[in-house]
């Protein structure tokens, strides 16, 4: 029999997730730092790293007329960290704009989703599990994806372009990696526009007395007292005009103590330290690449992680990681081996190194470190793309803010024009880039990727036959070619068929030329693991018990509990989670320092 149940009625799990928020804001209030340091304080609350989710934190505190000092080694010039470059993707679940586009999504299909990309396999029901408050988290996020996430931030100005991107389409299981459905959705106005409310927030409550802004304040030792985290110690830097995101001077002018009830440390991870990522490379994914590029600027050093567990945190999960495989030397770069990602639609040939096609599900936007793992299985730290200008011109997007002028200024006619034009910043990277191989024959575009690499693994034979074998398949409507079956599941997208995917073609087909090969190299981006927190965002000790007076949101905190995707992103989720992490901390210490 059907079980039939009122839509207006809460769902069980609804109410253990309110019930299970009520409890921990008690449990937080319960534990709040004593007050025998408060006469001393400098200020109710520290909030170390004032990037996404340092700014949601400082601006849910000050909401709550809480003092807070707002501190990082960074000028002011980068307010707004990583996010500020970010393409501005967001994870929705059920939302208006997949409405439109005919999605059918559901909380349920995304549960269903994150747990097979995430594979919670570290004892989940063990308190003091890695992934016990991971998996927790998990839960929390998705509910809060399909619930309140976008009428949250719509209310605060945020808006999202109408076309919901499909990232990660998975590793070709229901049950397993990957969206079902789009859920990628971009920001209007690209990363820049997911800071703004916050920073405004922010910098209101800081005309208002309750937020002072300590840049080029470097953190260098959770102050301890009876056990608990009362404060920071730390360097002065020398002032600086350093442009966003270029490297900023580290001479030390002085030092710092500081002091408040609690501190909470929102302060990235480790992608920009490529000796910090060789050392947590987990065996799965190969052997660590000689070669990288990073994604991140240089001052995401990791350098927080370290210090705070000597402070008595937990460090969970650090061999989960998210680096991309289809990274391009930036010809302009901003911070050193600046790369650049291209978010790839389904069409373009994936060779490794050697020129060997790459199998399922190791194609273009599926299944990132499945295929992360097939390009180091190889010996070698890149792959190729072998595409046309025709696929570059529909499908190759940039990542980031600066690679978006038309989304990043809410520009609706250059957005507009994506439909019928090649976007001017892949036209530069084609021109310009380090990468890119452009010939109007087979033969002159594989001596071209010899010669850029300085060794000749491309045999022009051998590239000839899988093309043409490909070709073959696209005579007729149906194949066994599962790349080819992709494309024509991507068209039967709306979002897909009107700027994500070109027609079903022939790489060889003379009018979709010319032949365009891109070098891909590994590019760093995220740190998956990070300090074990429990859903109000404090800090757990070794025991799994809080440690007084310290949380954590954000990266540093595996964007919530320490690994809150486990081993794979869904993607649109890194914003997202400094978000929710960031409102969850700040909304618990701003309940454990009410007076």
């Amino acid at each position: 029999m059907e079980t039939v149940t009122d839509p207006a009625m809460p769902s069980r799990r609804r109410v253990l997730t309110a019930a299970g928020g009520v409890l921990a804001g008690a449990t937080a209030l319960a534990q709040a730092v004593p007050a025998h340091a408060a006469a001393s304080q400098d200020a109710d609350v520290i909030v170390i790293g004032h990037g996404l989710a340092g700014l949601v934190a400082t601006a849910e505190l000050a909401d709550k007329g809480r003092k807070v000092l707002l501190l990082d080694q960074e000028p002011e010039t980068n307010l707004g960290g990583q996010a500020f470059w970010s393409f501005g993707g967001l994870f929705l679940v059920d939302s208006a704009e997949q409405r439109l586009m005919g999605i059918k999504d559901s909380r349920d299909l995304a549960w269903q989703d994150w747990q097979g990309a995430a594979g919670f396999d570290r004892d989940v029901a063990d308190l003091r599990g890695q992934d016990h408050w991971a998996h927790k988290w998990a839960e929390a996020y998705v509910d809060f994806a399909a619930g309140e996430k976008r009428s949250w931030l719509h209310q605060q100005g945020v808006r999202w372009f109408p076309i919901v991107g499909w990232a990660e389409r998975g590793g070709g299981l229901a049950d397993g990696h990957g969206n079902s459905v789009p859920r990628f959705h971009v920001t209007w106005g690209t990363g820049p526009a997911v800071v703004e409310p916050f920073e405004k927030r922010v910098r209101a409550a800081a005309a208002r007395g309750l937020v002072s802004f300590r840049f080029r304040h470097r953190v260098d030792e959770l102050v301890r007292t009876g056990g608990a985290v009362t404060g920071v110690r730390g360097a002065v830097l020398e002032p600086s005009n350093a442009p966003r995101g270029t490297r900023s001077s580290r001479t030390v002018v002085g030092d710092f103590e500081l002091r408040a009830a609690v501190v909470i440390v929102t302060s990235g991870g480790i992608g920009a330290d490529h000796d910090l990522v060789r050392q947590s490379w987990p065996a799965r994914l190969g052997a660590p690449p000689k070669n990288m590029i990073s994604g991140v600027p240089e001052h995401v050093d990791g350098r927080m992680l370290a210090i705070t567990e000597r402070a008595g945190g937990r460090i969970v999960n650090p061999d989960r990681m998210w680096h991309y495989t289809e990274g391009l030397q930036n010809y302009a770069p901003i911070w050193a081996k600046h790369g650049i990602r291209i978010l790839p639609g389904p069409s373009s040939l994936w060779l490794d190194a050697t020129g060997r096609r790459f199998s399922a599900p190791d194609l273009p936007g599926y299944d990132t470190l499945s295929t992360l793992k097939a390009i180091t299985d190889t010996g070698y730290d890149y792959s190729w793309f072998v595409t046309t200008q025709k696929i570059l011109a529909k499908e190759f997007a940039l990542s980031g803010s600066e690679q978006n002028p038309d989304l990043t200024n809410k520009d609706i006619p250059l957005t507009l024009s994506r439909l019928w034009q090649t976007p001017e910043p892949i036209e530069r990277f084609k021109k310009n880039g380090a990468d890119f191989v452009v010939s109007s024959s087979l033969p002159a575009l594989v001596a071209g990727m010899n010669r850029l690499t300085g060794e000749d693994l491309i045999d022009l034979a051998d590239l000839k036959r899988q093309i043409d074998a490909r070709d073959r398949e696209i005579d007729n409507p149906y194949t066994k070619d599962v790349q080819v079956m992709g494309i024509r599941n991507a068209l039967a997208y709306p979002g897909d068929f009107l700027s994500r995917t070109a027609t079903a073609h022939k790489i060889m087909d003379p009018a979709a030329g010319p032949l365009v090969a891109v070098r891909l190299n590994i590019l760093t981006r995220k740190t998956l693991g990070g300090l074990q927190t429990d859903l109000s965002g404090r800090v757990l000790d070794a025991d799994g018990a809080p440690v007084p007076g310290l949380y954590a949101a954000g990266e540093v905190a595996g964007f919530g509990g320490g690994g809150v995707h486990g081993y794979r992103s869904l993607e649109g989720t890194f914003l997202g989670g400094c978000l929710f992490s960031g409102r969850q901390a700040g909304r618990a210490a701003a309940a454990a320092t009410a007076t």
